[in-house]
């Protein structure tokens, strides 16, 4: 017990003096010089064999595999069915029904709008809501009516909501309107509104700029461009009254086309 009692009275005393720190068992001469010791060989791991990645499908994109789904279509018929079945866009799961066209094929004047209301997506028919109601009145101004023109939209699905699609979604829909062009072989466009005039002419200013005059729309599979007129679209006429001056004389620059066109025949 005493030897216990003295060994903790020496380390007591160690502490008081500063010596708290375990040193070597014998004393280190630090003015001696001593040469590194030499560094040991470092031996690399074995190295294991890395089997090389296996290839990854990428998926076409969405605008690729629907241009090769519409130019696989040979008639109307096929692409409305190849429309149908179309699920690459998903404003397709979303709508009620596909919107596709109304009117007469044969008739050398395509009219190509924007997309579907909560109307037109009901009925599964363009042009039929209250924009729908103004376009016929339009028509029947300059004397014609849905026997004599073909209308479609350029997004054959309604956006949730109305909004307005993004531009992945024109890229999607483009490739089957181009088709739809191609297979009706239209005399004229008459593009209603700037989504759908931008998106076939590429011309990204405003309607109010580009509506008035003939304009070329390049459609794959045609031989020539076709002409085609930018419009105001029914639906800003309803909501601006004061640009149906402008609808008027685009109205009456159509149908004075239209009757050139028919005298060289």
């Amino acid at each position: 017990m005493e030897s216990m009692h003295a060994a903790l009275a020496a380390l007591r005393l160690q502490i008081e003096w500063g010596a708290d720190e375990a040193l070597e068992m014998a004393p280190v001469d630090r003015m001696v010089i001593r040469a590194p010791a030499p560094p040991r060989p470092m031996t690399p791991p074995p190295q294991r064999p890395v089997a090389a990645p296996a290839p990854v499908a990428v998926p076409p994109p969405a605008s690729q595999s629907a241009r090769d789904i519409a130019n696989a279509a040979n008639t109307f018929e096929e692409l409305r069915a190849a429309l149908a079945g179309f699920d690459g866009c998903p404003l397709s799961h979303t709508a009620t029904k596909l919107v596709f066209a109304d009117g007469n094929a044969d008739s050398g004047l395509m009219l190509v709008g924007e997309g579907p209301g909560a109307e037109e997506d009901r009925a599964g028919l363009p042009f039929v809501g209250p924009s729908g109601q103004l376009l016929d009145r339009m028509l029947a101004s300059i004397g014609l009516d849905r026997t004599k023109c073909l209308i479609t939209n350029l997004i054959p699905w309604r956006p949730p909501g109305n909004r307005n699609p993004t531009d992945a979604e024109v890229m999607t829909c483009l490739p089957f309107l181009l088709r739809h062009i191609a297979l009706v072989r239209p005399r004229r466009l008459v593009l209603l509104g700037k989504l759908s005039a931008s998106a076939l002419t590429g011309n990204k200013a405003g309607i109010l700029r580009m509506r008035g005059k003939w304009t070329e729309v390049h459609v794959p599979g045609l031989p020539a461009p076709i002409p085609a007129l930018p419009m105001l679209h029914p639906a800003y006429l309803l909501r601006t009254p004061g640009a149906k001056r402008d609808a008027w004389a685009d109205l009456l620059l159509l149908r004075r086309t239209i009757d050139k066109d028919l005298s060289t025949f």
